[in-house]
Parts: C-alpha cells; sequence; structure tokens
C-alpha cells in the first residue's frame, strides 16, 4: 500500500525539515510520496522543498506564482496524487504526524475519509470559540456530526480524493462534500502541537468567506440535482402569501369601501407575488441549465464499482490538466 501526503505551505521555512522527517519515521514501512504546495511564500520555503525534494525522489514540490489558498492547493495536490491513502495536514507542525497510523486503523474499519479531531486545541480563545461556532453550525445544516470539520489532517481512501472539487475556502467543508457523494466519514482524536514557527496565515475575513461558501456548499451539495426544489419553495411561499395579502386587502375594499392607497401592506402584497415569480422563474432556468449540464460529458453522481462491465467511458468528474511535476 502507498500512501501520499498532500501538504500546502505558505512561509513555513523553519518548519518543513522536522516536518518532512517525522512523516517519514511514520510510515511504518509503507511506501509513500509527499507532494509539497507551495502557495506564494515570500520565505525560503521554496529552496527548502527543493532540497528535500533532491535528497528523496519521493518528494514532490509545486509552486504557486502567488498565492491562491489552501483549496487550490488541496486540489492541486490530489489531481498528482497516486497513492491508495492520501494524507493532508499542515506544514506548521501543528499536526503530529505520529497519528498516521491510527488514521490508517479508522480507515480499514470500513471509512472513505477520516478526519482529525483536536479535542485539546493549542490555539488562543479568539481562534478556538469562532472553530466551535462554525462547527456547531456546519453540524447542523448538513445533519454530519463531527466535532472538528476544519481540521487539515485528514485521511482519505483513494478515489475518493480525485472526485472532489475544491476552491474558495470549501476545504473546511471536505467531510461534507465526500458525504454528499454517498463516502462514509469518519472521525478520530488527535495530537495538537502549539506553533512554534512562524503565524497563523488566516485573518478575519475567513469567517465571512466561510459563510459564503456553506451557502454554497449547501446549494451544491443538497439541490445542484434540481434547483427548483429550493427556488420554488421560496417562490410558492412567498406567491401566497402575497396572494393571501391581497384578498384581504381586496375585501376590505369591496365590502368596507376602505382606501387603499395609503396602507404599506398593499406594496407589501405585491411586492411578494412579484418576488414569488421572480424565484419561481430563476428555479426554472436553473433547471433549464442543469439539464442542458447534465448532456455534457459530467455525471452528477459517484460510482463505487462496476459488475460484468469491461469498458468504462464515461468520466464522473472532469479534472484540470497539470504540468508535469520534476521529481
Amino acid at each position: 500500500m502507498k500512501l501520499s501526503f498532500v501538504i500546502p505551505v505558505l512561509n513555513e521555512q523553519d518548519s518543513l525539515v522536522q516536518l518532512y522527517s517525522e512523516i517519514i519515521q511514520n510510515c511504518n514501512g509503507y511506501d509513500y510520496e509527499i507532494i509539497f504546495i507551495d502557495d506564494g511564500s515570500t520565505d525560503n520555503s521554496f529552496n527548502i522543498m527543493s532540497q528535500i525534494a533532491l535528497s528523496d525522489m519521493k518528494v514532490k514540490v509545486v509552486q504557486f506564482r502567488c498565492n491562491f489558498g489552501k483549496a487550490a492547493a488541496l486540489q492541486t495536490g490530489f489531481n498528482l496524487t497516486s497513492g491508495d491513502i492520501v494524507f493532508t495536514l499542515d506544514g506548521d507542525l501543528q499536526d503530529n504526524p505520529i497519528e498516521i497510523p491510527n488514521f490508517i486503523a479508522k480507515l480499514d474499519e470500513g471509512y472513505d475519509l477520516v478526519s482529525g479531531w483536536k479535542r485539546k486545541r493549542r490555539d488562543p480563545i479568539y481562534k478556538t470559540l469562532p472553530s466551535k461556532l462554525f462547527n456547531f453550525v456546519t453540524a447542523k445544516t448538513f445533519h454530519l456530526k463531527l466535532r472538528d470539520y476544519n481540521c487539515g489532517f485528514k485521511a482519505y481512501r483513494h478515489p475518493l480524493e480525485k472526485e472532489i472539487i475544491l476552491y474558495g475556502e470549501m476545504h473546511r467543508y471536505i467531510p461534507v462534500l465526500a458525504h454528499s457523494l454517498g463516502y462514509k466519514v469518519g472521525e478520530i482524536p488527535v495530537a495538537h502541537r502549539p506553533r512554534k514557527f512562524g503565524k497563523s496565515k488566516f485573518g478575519k475575513e475567513r469567517y465571512l468567506r466561510g459563510f459564503f461558501d456553506l451557502l454554497t456548499v449547501k446549494m451544491i451539495t443538497q439541490y445542484s440535482k434540481s434547483p427548483l426544489y429550493l427556488f420554488g419553495r421560496i417562490g410558492i411561499a412567498s406567491t401566497f402569501l402575497g396572494l393571501i395579502i391581497s384578498i384581504y386587502l381586496a375585501i376590505l375594499k369591496i365590502f368596507m369601501n376602505q382606501p387603499l392607497s395609503n396602507r404599506p401592506l398593499l406594496f407589501l402584497g405585491i411586492l411578494l407575488i412579484l418576488g414569488g415569480l421572480q424565484f419561481i422563474s430563476m428555479g426554472l432556468i436553473s433547471e433549464l441549465i442543469v439539464n442542458r449540464f447534465r448532456q455534457g460529458n459530467r455525471t452528477p453522481v459517484s460510482i463505487a464499482q462496476y459488475v460484468n462491465i469491461d469498458q468504462i467511458e464515461s468520466k464522473p468528474y472532469q479534472q484540470t490538466n497539470l504540468p508535469e511535476v520534476n521529481e
């Protein structure tokens, strides 16, 4: 069995050699490959990773021209992996590679993705409290009981990592994306070490981006197959409420001869009806787009296996063509 390690790196020059050494020590005789993704580092990180790669042909390094974000780094690494099990971990040494055997043991229980749970997180309270809120909201929204969605230390069974498409800040929702494809997702507690070198790369703006990505993931995991179910429900509810208001006002005008021109409720009823019709129209247009999309060479399902089929020409997901990486 071969292990692949995908490690996004942004200005972590002081921790890379130790991280590489710890990964090698904990592979327990398995064949391995390590893929470092330099996400626009401005320090000496790329040179250090390149030196490691020159000394070990199983190490690959990809350098981005600028900072594209963790999701883009992971997606690039996933496209290059060839292992049976793929690990992702951060390059700051807070994820301890000593947990590698525990991840493999959990995968052997039948899980396809195992996410780490930082039970004793070694971070300041201004980072831990928002993280707890994020985990609570995400678990309630997607009905997937995990205690730490945002832990970067994860293990994937091939070919799960090839089917996930990441962009924006969607690396936080990888367990949700895997669960929506029918994969079995588990969780184990992992040791979390305090940061020894450098500083965190995530600012306050990540909370706003994370909220928008929450809405995106909710849409693509539950309504991408039929967006009319989302827009239609909102449209029907709005239209129905507007009709009730309009009928009520019509009764007042016809039977009680009350003036309506000075009543804000009249404008609310009209607004609700027009808004509801727009939502229904948006849902129908979305259905046309999805139907057109399905007629192409993509399919919105994840296939576990085939029986008695010799040749498969369908392509469940298109992958980005990437240049070859020199070992």
